[in-house]
C-alpha cells in the first residue's frame, strides 16, 4: 500500500518504541517524516533504521517546548514541502503511587507534556500548514484515561483530558482536519517496562489476547486513523488493548 505517497508526518516521542513504530509505518506507505525526542543520539540511530535523511529527519528537543515544536514544523515543511500528518505520541509518568502523595509540581509536568504540548503541536501545525491545507491528526492517549488506573491514576487524568482535547480539536477543525486518538493498554515498550517486565505472563493473563501488545499494534491502528481509509472518521478514540478492558480493568496499570 501507498498509502501516504506524497505525504509528510511529523512523530513525536519517535527515537524508540511506538513513536518510532509509527514513522515506520508511515514511511512503509510512502510518506516521508520528521521525527522529534530529547537525545540527538537515539534519534540519529532512528533514522537510519528509518532508511536515512531521504525519508526521515530528526529534530532533537523538549516536545514541551514551543520554540523545538516550531523548528520542527518548519524543518518538515522546508525539507519535505509540506506537513500532512501530526502523531502527538509524546508522553511522561515520573510518578507511580496513590495521588495522596502526588507531588503538584510533577502532576503539573505531567500534564503540560502530555496535554498541553499535544495542543501546541496542534496549534504550530494548524498555523503553519494544516489550516490552509487540511490534514490529519492521532493524539496517542491511553486506556488509562478511560477508566481508574490506580498508581498511574494522574498520568490517566492526564489521557482523559488528551482524549477529551481530540474530540474538541475534532469538532473545531473539521471539516478539513481530522483529529482521533487511539488507547493502547500496556504496549512492550521501555516506557511501559515497570507495568511487565519480571512477570510478563502474568500480566497478560487479564487481555482476552493472552500477551501484551507491541509498537506494531499501535502503528496500524494509527495508520489507519490517518489515512484516507478513515476518510469519515473524526473524534474517535481507538482502544487498542488486546481485550484487556472486556476481561479485567486491572490490566490497565499492570
Amino acid at each position: 500500500m501507498n498509502r501516504f505517497e506524497g505525504k509528510v508526518g511529523m512523530v513525536t516521542g519517535a527515537s524508540r518504541g511506538i513513536g518510532l513504530a509509527v514513522a515506520r509505518r508511515l514511511i512503509d506507505e510512502g510518506a516521508k517524516v520528521v521525527i522529534t525526542a530529547r537525545k540527538p543520539d537515539a534519534l540519529a540511530a532512528a533514522v537510519e533504521q528509518l532508511g536515512g535523511e531521504e525519508h526521515a529527519i530528526a529534530v532533537p528537543g523538549n516536545a514541551a517546548d514551543t520554540t523545538h515544536q516550531g523548528e520542527a514544523v518548519r524543518t518538515a515543511i522546508e525539507r519535505f514541502g509540506s506537513l500532512d500528518l501530526l502523531v502527538n505520541n509524546t508522553g511522561i509518568n515520573p510518578a507511580y503511587g496513590p495521588l495522596m502523595k502526588l507531588d503538584l509540581d510533577m502532576a503539573r509536568k505531567i500534564m503540560d507534556t502530555n496535554v498541553v504540548a499535544a495542543l501546541s503541536w496542534v496549534q504550530q501545525s494548524h498555523a503553519a500548514w494544516m489550516g490552509e491545507h487540511g490534514g490529519a491528526i492521532v493524539n496517542i492517549g491511553s486506556v488509562a484515561g478511560l477508566r481508574a488506573a490506580p498508581g498511574i491514576a494522574f498520568y490517566g487524568a492526564s489521557k482523559a483530558a488528551l482524549i477529551h482535547l481530540t474530540e474538541e480539536l475534532a469538532v473545531e477543525l473539521g471539516p478539513a482536519i481530522r483529529v482521533n486518538a487511539v488507547a493502547p493498554a500496556v504496549v512492550k515498550t521501555d516506557f511501559a517496562k515497570a507495568l511487565y517486565e519480571g512477570r510478563e505472563e502474568k500480566a497478560a493473563r487479564g487481555y482476552a489476547m493472552k500477551r501484551l501488545g507491541v509498537p506494531g499494534d499501535i502503528a496500524g491502528a494509527v495508520a489507519h486513523l490517518l489515512s484516507e481509509d478513515a476518510a469519515w472518521t473524526t473524534g474517535v478514540t481507538m482502544v487498542l488493548d488486546g481485550g484487556a478492558t472486556l476481561v479485567d480493568g486491572s490490566a490497565i496499570s499492570g
